[in-house]
């Protein structure tokens, strides 16, 4: 049996599904490793907590050796920031409209905070959300490496972190996203290095205008592992703390790091090889396709074949039993960041079920 069903056996009379489970001893041995391997290579760890969105689970990153949070959107932050999380890093190009002018200024008060910028109109726009004390705020400068997603030229980071300085904000560094690194396996390592001479680039063009880029911040997860060398002195990942499906055909992390389930029961069994599960696009997101399925049933060769939004249809190939109605299954997320942010509790024991206890999504369905 499955690591994981043996969790979930139990656990089944106490758990409503669906429901996502985190085993906290893999969780801290995954957030261990990572600092671990940081250290190993004189990088700080910025974790990213739009994976898991959780107070609890952002602390014990902390108490590992984190330097801080990178946070994705301003309600994020603020969620962290009342909770006393004092060094955050936005790392999002942000316009600061509407409300967000007075949050940002608001956030800047209260801890050290850095945000993402990669062009001028921005730059503008924060400092005049500052008003008079622009220099409480730091920007980062993002530039792109090969995603094709957000981020100027490499070569325009100076002309950037000079216009900062010229409105009184605090240019620091500069930061990527390797988003490429994730198109399947055998593209980690030359994203990786995409990224390398991308940040190489941006720092020089730091030098050019006269700045220092003291921070020069790497993601992802998927790549982490390749991102040792040349300039770079911090590191963003976010889903390393969970893992999940996408990460593991990647190499990036390995089955047994797999820290966030989801318990799920099977509802209707009348098409032959198949059964309906209580999970669907609400849970689970809609992360995956036909070929790699949408989540898959731990130590199983089964996967979700299709969702309907509380609907999950299970293929269960020719050979494997089909589970009976009623039956409570883990299902592993081929994306994990999308299904915490579909709950509001995380149901949190480990693998030997020495505890259980709930803790909040804090930061859900804060996308603005």
């Amino acid at each position: 049996m499955h690591r994981l069903q043996r969790v979930l056996n139990r656990l089944v009379d106490r758990v409503d599904t669906p429901m996502p489970i985190v085993l906290a001893d893999v969780m801290q041995r995954n957030i261990d490793r990572m600092q671990a391997f940081a250290a190993e290579h004189g990088l700080d760890v910025r974790p990213h907590v739009k994976t898991h969105k959780c107070i609890e689970v952002g602390r014990r990153q902390l108490e590992a050796g984190a330097v801080g949070i990178t946070a994705g959107n301003v309600g994020e932050a603020e969620v962290f920031a009342g909770a006393g999380f004092d060094d955050i890093f936005l790392a999002y190009p942000v316009w600061p409209s509407g409300t967000k002018s007075e949050r940002i200024r608001r956030l800047a008060q209260t801890a050290r905070m850095r945000v993402g910028v990669d062009n001028a109109a921005a730059i503008d726009a924060l400092a005049e959300a500052m008003g008079e004390e622009p220099d409480r705020l730091q920007v980062v400068v993002e530039v792109d490496c090969g995603a094709r997603r957000s981020g100027a030229p490499p070569e325009a980071a100076g002309d950037l972190a000079r216009a900062a300085r010229n409105r009184g904000l605090v240019p620091v560094g500069v930061y990527t996203y390797p988003g490429h690194g994730s198109a399947g396996p055998g593209v980690r390592e030359q994203a990786a290095r995409d990224q390398e001479a991308a940040l190489g680039a941006a720092v020089r063009s730091f030098d050019g205008v006269g700045i220092t880029a003291e921070v020069v911040s790497a993601g992802s997860t998927p790549t982490v592992a390749f991102a040792t060398g040349g300039v770079i002195t911090e590191i963003r990942p976010g889903e390393y703390v969970f893992c999940d499906l996408n990460n593991t055909r990647l190499g990036a992390c390995e089955e047994d790091q797999i820290a966030l389930f989801v318990a799920a029961t099977v509802v209707s069994d009348w098409v032959p090889d198949q059964v309906i599960l209580d999970v669907g696009t609400k849970a689970m997101g809609r992360e995956g396709n036909l070929e790699i399925g949408y989540g898959g049933i731990a130590g199983k060769k089964a996967v979700l074949a299709k969702l309907n939004e509380y609907h999950g249809f299970l293929a269960v190939p020719g050979g494997e039993p089909r589970p009976s109605v009623g039956t409570v299954v883990p299902v592993v997320p081929n994306h994990v960041c999308p299904v915490v942010a579909s709950f509001e509790e995380l149901l949190v024991t480990d693998t030997e079920g020495t505890m259980l206890e709930r803790w909040p999504v804090a930061a859900r369905g804060l996308l603005s």
